[in-house]
């Protein structure tokens, strides 16, 4: 009887390692950063996950006032081995993974630009309404280790308003490989003339409405920054994420009189069901 207990604890220990090590085996994520997206679960085809974040920002680039915005968060995504195609909200994009250390990433987006109503206060008053436009965006991430705890980040940033610039370092915590965790990336931010003076310049015609002086910015660093991302999964269909960032403007950026604040933030929260 002692035996047939024993061999019964045996192997009843068997079967829940066995499930563990398949579960964990299933959750791998391409690669296991909090702020890449992937409801895969590491299996080729569809994977789909919807939820709700909800943010407290600045009313645009520049502003010293606050509020918050509910968005959709999640992303319907199709994977074949180590490429991932997905839709994000106004987002089409691809991203894969390279001999395990490099993650690239291209992405079509839409860029809603700045409104004039923006503004509570009346601070956009006589500035009118920014452009809309598609935005290119492609972006590289270098490990520089095989479990991914240390990487090189670099983004570009192209469309009708201009080109924009990143270039930064990251770190992860946590031994999770499912995705997970937490991490921390430290950047620096560039713009051409056209990027810049169309967040921040002022044109004599602008200048003449709004009353604010005429404003010209030249290219060159925008911003150093930091940010922070955090993912926790619940169960095997709910996670929580979670977004931190802080942007300190250089003084070209900060002698503009549309940036009443010397910095940006942000802060969100939300949740995500994976089907």
């Amino acid at each position: 009887m002692k035996k047939f207990t024993a061999l019964l604890v045996i192997m009843v220990l068997h079967g829940l390692l066995f499930q563990t090590a398949f579960a964990q085996e299933e959750r791998k994520a391409m690669v296991p950063l909090p702020s890449v997206d992937d409801f895969t679960r590491g299996e080729d085809g569809w994977a789909v996950g919807l939820g709700l974040g909800i943010e407290y920002e600045t009313a645009y680039e520049g502003s010293d006032e606050f509020g918050l915005e509910i968005d959709p968060a999640g992303a319907v995504q199709w994977r074949r081995g180590d490429n991932i195609f997905f839709w994000a909200g106004e987002a089409f994009g691809w991203r894969g993974l390279r001999n395990d250390t490099w993650l690239l990433e291209a992405l079509v987006g839409f860029d809603e630009g700045r409104e004039e109503g923006d503004s509570d206060k009346g601070y956009l008053d006589g500035l009118g309404d920014g452009d809309e436009g598609l935005e290119l965006v492609l972006q590289g991430r270098r490990a520089l280790d095989a479990d991914w705890r240390y990487w090189l980040v670099g983004r570009v940033v192209t469309g009708e308003n201009g080109n924009l610039g990143l270039f930064g370092v990251g770190r992860r915590f946590g031994q999770q490989n499912d995705g997970s965790g937490s991490e921390v990336n430290l950047v620096a931010v560039f713009h051409d003339s056209e990027y810049a003076n169309n967040g921040f310049g002022i044109t004599a015609q602008q200048a003449a409405a709004s009353g604010l002086p005429e404003t010209r910015i030249s290219s060159g660093l925008r911003s150093v920054g930091v940010d922070y991302s955090y993912r926790k999964h619940i169960n095997r269909n709910w996670q929580i994420f979670g977004e931190v960032l802080f942007e300190y403007y250089s003084s070209d950026v900060r002698s503009s009189p549309i940036a009443r604040s010397n910095y940006e933030t942000e802060v969100g929260i939300g949740f995500i069901y994976v089907f």
